[in-house]
């Protein structure tokens, strides 16, 4: 689906208002659908051109449900609903719907989205580094080459047992 700009969604509005096109002819001209068009009139004849740009909003829980409650109250569709209060998309009332009728007030709720950030504690032990000739950058040291001696003493033992034995790993 491609993005319209605002003059060319105020051309197809215009142009089905003073009866010169069809919601079918201008969804066939701008190669949409008719609903899309039809959403556009509709907003505007509620909102005027302020409703046709684009917005971002985050919305509240509250209002989410104030949007339901009117909806049900008064029997409008998503897409009525979505006009009268300058919802882009009715698609995002049913989301709201469903998503309600799943999980109740709860799921409206705004939650953060993509993955948690670092949490401080951890963040801080990675930065602190302790200053060198301390005794515990002198301890974090020693504790890293004995760990390296041990590792290096495994692997000599296994290269040893490895030569020692004549036949390499038998199957069953």
């Amino acid at each position: 689906m491609s993005k319209f700009t605002l003059e060319e969604k105020l051309d197809a509005i215009t142009d089905y208002l003073q009866g010169h096109k069809s919601f079918t002819d201008l969804a066939k001209e701008l190669d949409t659908s008719t609903a899309v068009v039809r959403n556009w009139v509709k907003q505007y004849e509620h909102h005027g051109s302020k409703a046709l740009n684009p917005s971002y909003t985050k919305y509240s829980a509250q209002f989410k449900l104030d949007v339901l409650k009117y909806m049900n109250e008064n029997g409008t569709s998503p897409n009525e609903t979505a006009a009268i209060f300058n919802i882009p998309e009715p698609s995002t009332i049913r989301k709201w719907k469903r998503v309600f009728e799943k999980d109740g007030i709860d799921g409206l709720q705004l939650r953060k989205k993509g993955r948690p950030s670092m949490k401080k504690e951890l963040m801080k032990q990675t930065k602190e580094v302790p200053a060198e000739g301390s005794i515990e950058a002198l301890e974090a040291r020693i504790k890293q080459l004995e760990m390296e001696n041990a590792y290096l003493k495994k692997l000599n033992a296994l290269v040893q047992s490895k030569g020692k034995s004549p036949n390499k790993t038998k199957r069953k």
